[in-house]
């Protein structure tokens, strides 16, 4: 009863007014009306390469809302298909995640993810008729997960994260989410606390299990990619203690930014790569002008004639793992805007990692301040005082390095475990 009241409720008066909403911001904003166009032949462009693929195997459908979390179902679906013989269906919700994984070599189908009415889910569900459907963090559709039960699909929520303090603990929101959290075969966590915070909607406890997080094991494997790149000369690092600030807003830049200056100033070594999270030509050139005068900055795309500057800008996207390696300590941004952006991505070279206020969305940033290698930063004189000790004692900033990377291995092995569950679904 309970059930068919809040589909009601959901297909009455939420999905129409849903609908309503992403089609008048689709008017203003290119990134949602790009998704819109997208979907409007998604089933003829399922059925002609579903034509193409082995229908003898069975079907693992993997949903993301975004590239993010796609990042995270990676290690799965790549230790996935190199153990079983399976085709594997990508979907995503965003347009960025879609047109940024078009060319995923190891999967057989990628698609949007229909939008969520009772007649489209059915129509796609029948369509690509997976074994066994994936859902990464928190993209959850109703209609969507109610046809896959109707069709006797076990349904994983996978990486799954749960704050007490989150919307969906509200009351009338919480029954909903209760009855919705109901339809998984099972919800794996990335760990007991979350676990804690889902069994409080009256979940059978079998049903949640505690097994990490895959981000781990995702920045852990690239990792050990990106130390073979060398996107930067020795010449240019040659002697240089180098402070890499990474997914930088203006928010981080004006306190970071005058803080380096000062550091400069007293430690001719010191150098530093920004990799701002979104580097538009206006942005790069307001950071240019930032320094204009005071310290010499060079474009990482001009970096073939480097003339010892002190500030390198990067001006190209998916490369910042990568320049991680070259830190001898870093800043992970967002911290000051809204949320931190990843901090494994730093700690798993073994660096002190720095961060803003703003870590509660970021279990990891919170675990690493508590353990020593993460440092909170509220103002410029903090961060300036955090980067003169790191720099200056050579000691304090190895032992800090020492415990990121030891956090990020002993909590490696969650896609082992996650798999595991999986399997004994198929």
């Amino acid at each position: 009863m309970i059930k068919t009241f809040w589909f009601l409720v959901y297909n009455i008066f939420v999905v129409p007014l849903l609908y309503l909403l992403i089609r008048f911001a689709g008017l203003f904003n290119a990134k949602i009306r790009s998704g819109i166009n997208g979907r409007e032949r998604v089933y003829e462009q399922l059925i002609l390469n579903a034509a193409s693929i082995d229908k003898s195997r069975k079907l693992i459908w993997f949903h993301s809302s975004s590239l993010g979390e796609f990042e995270q179902a990676k290690p799965i679906i790549e230790k996935l298909k190199n153990e079983k013989n399976v085709n594997v269906l990508i979907t995503f919700f965003s347009p960025s995640g879609y047109e940024n994984s078009k060319k995923y070599p190891h999967a057989d189908l990628i698609s949007y993810i229909p939008f969520d009415t009772k007649s489209n889910a059915e129509r796609f569900i029948k369509i690509v008729n997976p074994t066994v459907a994936v859902l990464m963090r928190y993209d959850i559709w109703p209609n969507t997960i109610k046809a896959l039960v109707d069709h006797n699909v076990p349904v994983f929520l996978v990486d799954a994260t749960m704050r007490n303090t989150s919307l969906r603990k509200y009351p009338l929101i919480k029954s909903f989410h209760k009855m919705l959290f109901s339809f998984f075969t099972k919800i794996l966590t990335v760990s007991e606390t979350d676990t804690k915070e889902f069994l409080d909607f009256g979940l059978n406890s079998e049903k949640v299990k505690a097994v990490g997080d895959t981000r781990f094991d995702r920045v852990y494997q690239r990792s050990v990619l990106a130390k073979g790149r060398n996107l930067i000369k020795e010449e240019v690092l040659q002697n240089k203690k180098v402070f890499v600030a990474g997914s930088t807003w203006e928010q981080d830049e004006e306190i970071i930014f005058p803080a380096f200056e000062k550091l400069a100033k007293y430690d001719s070594r010191a150098l530093m790569i920004v990799a701002p999270h979104e580097p538009t030509e206006l942005h790069l050139e307001k950071i240019e002008n930032e320094f204009s005068g005071k310290i010499k900055t060079i474009r990482f795309s001009h970096l073939n004639n480097y003339n010892d500057e002190r500030i390198i800008i990067v001006d190209s996207i998916g490369i910042l793992l990568t320049l991680y390696t070259y830190a001898d300590v870093a800043f992970v941004g967002g911290s000051f805007k809204q949320n931190v952006h990843n901090v494994l991505e730093a700690a798993v070279y073994g660096v002190p990692v720095l961060f803003g206020p703003k870590i509660e969305n970021s279990q990891e940033a919170r675990k690493l301040s508590e353990l020593g290698a993460g440092i909170i930063v509220r103002n410029k004189k903090q961060v300036y005082k955090a980067l003169r000790s790191l720099f200056s004692d050579e000691k304090v900033r190895k032992q800090k390095g020492e415990i990121s990377i030891s956090f990020v291995k002993e909590n490696l092995g969650a896609t082992e475990k996650i798999l595991k569950e999986i399997y004994l679904a198929l």
